[in-house]
């Protein structure tokens, strides 16, 4: 569906893509990851046609997005991370004015907007003015846009920035619902929606490639295959040290305090080395108490840290 090779952006001396290259197969929720500055939305926008790269290209359905830039559009709803909305406006308004830009028939112009408001919750609202709105609302007017021409691929950024956990959950289900029918891209900050929602997870790093897989393929390709989670009532100091100094320990790390002599500690091993009963020997020899002991599996957000460190 949409295939990117040897992607190059170029802000005068400053390289923000590096010789990058993926492809998005049909029907796919594709992830895409990376601090600030790493160049996801540069990406987005190339696939757009909003900027044109320095080097390489993206193809969508066999077409140059270059070459093609006014036929590759109409197959892409594009949210960006602030809303291009008109506030003045009421929703139905807004939509309305959407579809005819879009070029929809004057016939199909309600029909449709009557679709998209179901589809995207907005039925409550729909008479509203725009400024009324609050910013999940204002998200779901967004996507409206974005879907009103029936788009086959979506490229979103940053979907959820600035939500409460409440509209965070309520756009993560409306994405899921909408990426049924479609390809979707959206790039995001909350690793959590990536193994909620992705197929696939991409994570980029200065302007590269950092690892790509699902996200049980990324935590499998990460050096820590797995954690020792455990919690000692003790001298946090000399808990730390205790368990540092063991052998096969390559680290320890307090994660989180219970009360002033309660800590948790995340410990890494050597690979394929053992800990439990080195580790709660040591324990006991010193009269601390061990309150929680298990093992931990490396999460997306430890692979995410360890990718772009």
């Amino acid at each position: 569906m949409i295939e990117i090779s040897n992607l190059v952006k170029k802000f005068g001396s400053q390289t923000v893509l590096n010789d990058i290259s993926f492809s998005v197969r049909k029907g796919e929720i594709l992830g895409f990851l990376g601090p600030n500055g790493a160049g996801k939305t540069t990406t987005m926008k190339i696939i757009t046609s909003f900027w044109s790269p320095t080097g390489g290209k993206v193809v969508i359905d066999g077409k140059d997005v270059a070459e093609n830039s006014i036929l590759t559009r109409t197959k892409i709803g594009y949210l960006p991370e602030t809303v291009p909305l008109y506030e003045e406006m009421r929703v139905f308004e807004y939509l309305k004015f959407i579809a005819e830009i879009r070029q929809i028939p004057k016939d199909e112009i309600k029909p449709r907007i009557k679709e998209v408001i179901e589809a995207c919750g907005l039925k409550s609202v729909v008479r509203k003015s725009i400024d009324e709105l609050s910013k999940g609302y204002r998200q779901r007017v967004g996507l409206a846009q974005a879907i009103m021409h029936r788009p086959e691929i979506l490229i979103l950024d940053e979907p959820t920035t600035g939500l409460d956990p409440n509209q965070i959950v309520e756009i993560r289900e409306l994405i899921k619902k909408i990426g049924k029918e479609k390809t979707v891209i959206f790039s995001t900050h909350i690793l959590s929606e990536v193994s909620a929602i992705c197929d696939r997870v991409i994570i980029i790093n200065n302007g590269k490639i950092a690892g790509e897989g699902s996200p049980a393929e990324l935590a499998a390709k990460a050096q820590s295959k797995e954690l020792i989670y455990v919690k000692v009532k003790g001298p946090k100091a000399e808990v730390e040290e205790a368990i540092r100094v063991l052998p096969n320990v390559v680290k320890v790390e307090a994660k989180d305090r219970e009360s002033e002599e309660i800590y948790g500690y995340e410990i890494e091993p050597a690979a394929g080395a053992d800990l439990r009963e080195t580790l709660a020997r040591a324990m006991m020899e010193k009269n601390w108490s061990i309150l929680e002991f298990s093992k931990k599996s490396v999460s997306l957000e430890e692979v995410f840290r360890e990718l772009t460190k």
